[in-house]
């Protein structure tokens, strides 16, 4: 039974911190958008830029 004065308040102050952190979500507009990051990896776009292979700097260098 002692034990339950101990684990009640821990326990309300676990549930404080995850409405908290909810809240915060919430008003720092995580839930706004949530199917783009769904669509974002069924219809990714490669950026050719990005599919190049990268020369070394100092390849590049020994080539001049």
């Amino acid at each position: 039974m002692a034990s339950l004065y101990l684990l009640i308040p821990i326990a309300i102050v676990f549930v404080c911190i995850a409405v908290g952190i909810f809240l915060w979500a919430v008003r720092s507009e995580q839930f706004e958008d949530l199917e783009r990051q769904g669509y974002d990896i069924l219809f990714d776009e490669d950026d050719p830029e990005q599919s190049k292979p990268r020369a070394n700097k100092k390849e590049s260098e020994n080539v001049s």
